[in-house]
């Protein structure tokens, strides 16, 4: 969405103010988490066993 918000405005610099207010033209900032040590993966323990 990004990339082809960002090429319309490039040949058509009108369009600029028709997608920025829907958010087009903002990245989209997140990111992936990372893994921590002791957990399977960023936020996932290890199965729980109690015996």
């Amino acid at each position: 969405r990004h990339g082809l918000s960002k090429a319309l405005t490039y040949y058509e610099p009108g369009l600029r103010s028709v997608l920025k207010p829907h958010g087009f033209l903002t990245r989209d900032s997140r990111v992936v988490e990372r893994k921590k040590y002791g957990k399977a993966k960023a936020r996932r323990s290890f199965q729980f066993s109690k015996r």
